[in-house]
C-alpha cells in the first residue's frame, strides 16, 4: 500500500460544450462553460506546491460534457447513435483545448487518477468508443462509473437517478430492438430538454439557469405575457403527446409521466435522497451534483451530504442574492493517517490572481 498522502477532488456539472466560438466564427450562445483557465489552474494547484507529493484522484461527477446542448449537422437530436456521439465529442474536445490539456497534464503525473461518473447530460459517455476516444485525448485510462462510485464509506453519484424525469433504466442503457443501429435510451427529461426547452433557449439561452423558477414564471407572465402563455399551452400539449405516443424510441408509461409532473423541479432538492442513501450503515458521506445548487447537510452523527453545485453561471431572483451567481464549487476529501475515514470539505475555487481577463459576452 502506498505511503504517500492522498486526496480526492469531486466536481460536477461543468456542461462543457463546443466552445465560445462556433466553426463559422459566430459566438456560441449555448456554451455554458467559460472557466477553462480557472479549471487548469485548479488542477495545477492540486498537483504542485503543497500537493506535489500527493496522490490525487479527480472525480468528474456527471454532466461534465454537455452532449444534449450540441447540435449534429444543425439539429438537436434525441435519436442518438454511437457515431453521432463521437462526432459531438470530437467537437467538444476541439472547442476546449485548454480544458483537455489540463486533464492530460493532470493524468500524466504518476499516482494521479481520473474517475468519470456518468450523468444525464453526458449519457453519451456510456458508449465504448467515446470512452476509448477520451482515454486517447487524455493519454490515460479513465475509470468510468455508470451510476455510483463508492469508496471508504463515501457514496458518489451524479444524482439524476433520484429524480423521475432524468432517471435512466440501469438494465437498458441502449435501445436496439427493431432499430437499424443502437441508440441511447434517453430518459424523459432529456427528450423534454431537447424537444421543448431547447426551442425556448433559442430566444432565451439562460432560461434554465434562473432560480427560483416560480419567480421567473411570474416575471415572464408580466413581461413576456403572450410568449409565456403560448409556451404553457405547448407544455400541456407536449405532455399529452408524450402519454399517447407509440414511438418505440421514446415510449414512457403514464405512471412515469405522472411522477414527472408531481415531482417536477428545475432545481431538484436531493436532500431526502441523500438521507435515504445514508441509512445504509456502510455509508457515512454522500456526494451529489445535478441540482446546480451547492449544499452541505449533517444528519445523524458522522452522516454528511455534499452537493457540488455547478461551474456554470446562474441568475438569482431572490432579493438576498439578486443577480448573476458564479461559484466554482468542489469537494475535497482528505485522508488522515490516524483515521480510516476520509473527511470532506465543501470548497470554492477562486483561481489565481490576474490583473485582467476577457469578459464573457456569449
Amino acid at each position: 500500500m502506498s505511503s504517500k498522502k492522498k486526496i480526492k477532488l469531486v466536481i460536477s456539472d461543468l456542461h462543457v460544450g463546443v466552445g465560445r466560438t462556433l466553426e463559422n466564427g459566430q459566438l456560441n450562445s449555448l456554451e455554458e462553460f467559460y472557466f477553462d483557465e480557472k479549471f487548469s489552474e485548479f488542477l495545477h494547484y492540486y498537483t504542485t506546491g503543497k500537493y506535489a507529493d500527493y496522490e490525487v484522484e479527480l472525480i468528474l461527477n456527471g454532466d461534465i460534457l454537455n452532449f444534449l446542448q450540441v447540435d449534429y449537422r444543425g439539429h438537436y437530436l434525441t435519436v442518438i447513435t454511437e457515431p453521432i456521439c463521437m462526432d459531438i465529442l470530437k467537437r467538444i474536445v476541439s472547442g476546449h483545448p485548454v480544458f483537455f490539456k489540463a486533464l492530460r497534464d493532470f493524468a500524466a503525473k504518476p499516482g494521479n487518477v481520473l474517475t468519470y461518473v456518468v450523468g444525464n447530460h453526458d449519457q453519451a459517455m456510456l458508449w465504448p468508443s467515446t470512452r476509448s476516444y477520451l482515454n486517447d485525448v487524455i493519454g490515460s485510462v479513465v475509470h468510468y462509473k455508470n451510476i455510483v462510485y463508492f469508496f471508504d464509506g463515501v457514496h458518489i453519484e451524479h444524482g439524476h437517478m433520484h429524480e423521475a424525469a432524468n432517471r435512466l433504466d440501469p438494465r437498458k442503457f441502449f435501445l436496439k430492438k427493431n432499430l437499424a443501429e443502437p441508440i441511447l435510451n434517453l430518459p424523459f427529461g432529456s427528450h423534454f430538454f431537447v424537444e421543448f426547452v431547447m426551442k425556448i433557449k433559442e430566444k432565451y439561452p439562460h432560461v434554465d439557469k434562473i432560480r427560483p423558477f416560480n419567480r421567473m414564471i411570474r416575471w415572464a407572465l408580466f413581461n413576456e405575457t403572450a410568449f409565456t402563455i403560448r409556451n404553457m399551452v405547448n407544455l400541456a400539449l407536449y405532455f399529452l403527446k408524450s402519454i399517447f405516443t407509440n414511438d418505440p424510441r421514446r415510449m414512457f408509461p403514464f405512471s412515469r409521466i405522472l411522477a414527472v409532473l408531481l415531482e417536477s423541479a428545475v432545481f431538484p432538492d436531493l436532500t431526502e435522497s441523500a438521507r435515504r442513501v445514508l441509512q445504509d450503515e456502510r455509508v457515512h458521506t454522500v456526494c451529489f451534483g445535478h441540482s446546480h445548487v451547492y449544499q452541505y447537510r449533517q444528519f445523524a452523527e458522522n452522516r454528511e451530504y455534499f452537493n457540488t453545485g455547478t461551474w456554470t453561471d446562474l441568475t438569482s431572483l431572490d432579493i438576498a442574492s439578486l443577480g448573476k451567481i458564479t461559484k466554482l464549487i468542489y469537494v475535497l476529501f482528505e485522508f488522515q493517517e490516524d483515521s480510516p475515514r476520509p473527511r470532506g470539505r465543501l470548497k470554492e475555487w477562486h483561481g489565481y490572481h490576474r490583473i485582467e481577463e476577457d469578459v464573457s459576452i456569449a
